[in-house]
């Protein structure tokens, strides 16, 4: 290149006097409020965005007024503004509402902190506003759409279980696992989900729909923590779950339809653990039921003798 060839001007970046506030604002909000890297990365790019539009005025940002502000927010709703990496003849697509509402709190952030820390006299965005949010009416459910949410009816205290082959069965939920459930839905589940749509229910620490192994991971984890063997699974619960409910006076019929057993004969087997329990308890807290045990054996074993000498 000769002497006499100009170099072309550099494309427009952020001058040096927002990059060093940003970075300051930055580790604040990092330490001091732990606010996450994607909100961090979000805020990083908002003010590099105003430190280009101030720049192409040829405003610093610590003299920014609110005039200035409000000409970055305006010239975002509409459709002037450069898109980044495509020159100054490229235009980015207006901003939502919503984004919109982001930057300008973005910005009321930033100079907060500018005024905190005495570097501006006067807070430019006290004023500042963004665009009025549409107001949209709440949604309706049909008749029908409600009538397909109702696996769960707290109200009620029922709970549709789908099992093997489509098979459907109600089974009750008690008053401390309604109460679960409420918080769950509550305050849990909208933190795990953030602005993810899921129609499950149960959900893990990602969002997405719970697994099997996911459960299984979580009766363990709590029944260590219970002091419990660790052999624990969730039908470990089903089957504790059943014979409590036999020992209660729960009849087989409705036992069978909330485990949804196809045959009687497998809801039976519980009838039999759940009398094996029985007995042993009887005998560990009866005054006399080791002397009765003791007779009951022994007359079991003369008749068993007889019976044998008889044949």
């Amino acid at each position: 290149m000769s002497s006499t060839q100009i170099a072309p001007a550099p494309a427009a970046q952020p001058g040096p006097a927002i990059e060093p506030l940003v970075l300051d604002f930055l580790a604040y909000l990092e330490l001091e409020r732990g606010l996450s890297r994607n909100t961090l990365e979000a805020y990083r790019s908002d003010l590099l965005q105003l430190g280009a539009f101030l720049q192409r005025r040829g405003v610093r940002a610590l003299a920014a007024q609110h005039g200035d502000l409000a000409a970055f927010i305006s010239e975002l709703a509409g459709s002037s503004a450069p898109a980044p990496g495509r020159g100054p003849g490229a235009a980015r697509a207006p901003a939502s509402a919503a984004t919109l509402g982001r930057k300008v709190a973005c910005l009321r952030s930033f100079y907060r902190h500018l005024r905190r820390e005495q570097l501006i006299a006067h807070d430019p965005t006290a004023e500042l506003r963004g665009p009025r949010k549409t107001q949209r009416l709440p949604r309706v459910l049909s008749r029908q759409e409600v009538a397909s949410l109702s696996d769960v009816d707290l109200e009620e205290g029922m709970l549709r279980a789908r099992g093997k082959g489509s098979k459907e069965r109600l089974v009750p939920i008690g008053r401390q696992a309604v109460a679960a459930l409420r918080a769950y839905c509550l305050r849990g589940r909208p933190a795990l989900l953030g602005a993810r749509a899921e129609e499950r229910l149960f959900v893990n620490h990602r969002g997405s729909p719970l697994t099997r192994q996911g459960l299984y991971k979580i009766v363990q984890r709590h029944a260590r923590r219970a002091g419990l063997d660790e052999r624990m699974s969730p039908h470990t619960l089903r089957h504790t779950f059943a014979t409590h409910l036999l020992a209660g006076g729960c009849d087989l019929r409705s036992l069978q339809e909330m485990l949804g057993h196809a045959d009687l004969a497998t809801t039976q087997l519980y009838t039999q653990l759940s009398a094996e329990r029985l007995k042993d308890a009887y005998f560990s807290a009866h005054p006399r039921a080791s002397a009765r045990r003791a007779g009951a054996e022994l007359a079991g074993g003369r008749s068993g003798t007889r019976a044998a000498a008889a044949r």
